[in-house]
């Protein structure tokens, strides 16, 4: 992009909060020369969305989202239930994940799911409206950043599909667990710190198991001192990885 490329300013109302993506979010920008980054985020502000923990309900944009890359999970951490039928699967979404929450009315589907989205934690949302989607569009490298995000759930997803068709459950929590770690762990004294709401029922429609099944097989790795459950209820993983294990 010439530096010199002029940009339209957009007024916004004072009533509503703004942030600087780039500078929440600043992997975004990890490609952008310095010349292109200052001037980025200076341009790229979005709205922000807060949700209170509990049932969220999205509501389409009021000019339909065409043009909308969707929102951007800037903090918390929120949950989203699909059913069909009596069957349900979860996905965990967090800091930096790209939602088009919208988009599920849109579809025409033979069999539709009831999808349900709960926030377990304060969340922060920037709305990546028809706004800065233009500004977003004038770098090649932000552009390629936020698909790359979009791509990075669809993985996400298959890895969480793949787990779920494994014979025993006890190797599906303990990869189940692994991944969340790579986000959302910490290293600690004992071990990798996952701090997650996550109960039994939750995670068994993380790995596609009963509650009954996921009882057992944490006692089991427990039992083998693969993982722990703290007081306060977070979970320490023990040892390596599975299959890194010397």
């Amino acid at each position: 992009m010439g530096v010199h490329t002029p940009i339209r300013c957009f007024a916004m109302s004072s009533g509503n909060a703004f942030v600087r993506v780039l500078e929440e979010d600043p992997e975004l920008a990890a490609d952008l020369d310095p010349t292109s980054l200052q001037l980025a985020t200076r341009h790229a502000i979005a709205a922000v969305e807060v949700i209170a923990p509990g049932v969220w309900e999205p509501v389409r944009p009021a000019d339909g989202g065409n043009g909308h890359l969707g929102v951007l999970v800037l903090d918390g951490l929120l949950m989203r239930d699909v059913t069909f039928a009596r069957a349900a699967c979860t996905e965990l979404l967090g800091r930096g994940d790209l939602l088009r929450p919208w988009d599920w009315e849109r579809e025409v589907m033979t069999v539709r799911p009831q999808v349900v989205w709960t926030a377990l934690q304060p969340v922060r949302l920037a709305v990546l409206d028809r706004r800065i989607t233009a500004i977003i569009g004038r770098w090649p490298e932000l552009v390629s950043a936020v698909t790359a995000r979009a791509v990075r759930r669809a993985s996400e997803l298959a890895t969480t599909q793949a787990t779920s068709h494994l014979t025993r459950v006890d190797a599906r929590l303990e990869l189940l667990f692994w991944g969340l770690a790579d986000r959302w762990g910490r290293v600690g004294p004992g071990g990798v710190v996952l701090e997650l709401p996550l109960t039994h029922q939750v995670l068994g429609r993380l790995i596609g198991a009963q509650r009954p099944s996921v009882t057992t097989a944490l006692s089991d790795l427990t039992r083998r001192r693969v993982i722990e459950r703290r007081d306060d209820g977070a979970w320490i993983l023990h040892g390596d990885p599975p299959g890194l294990a010397n």
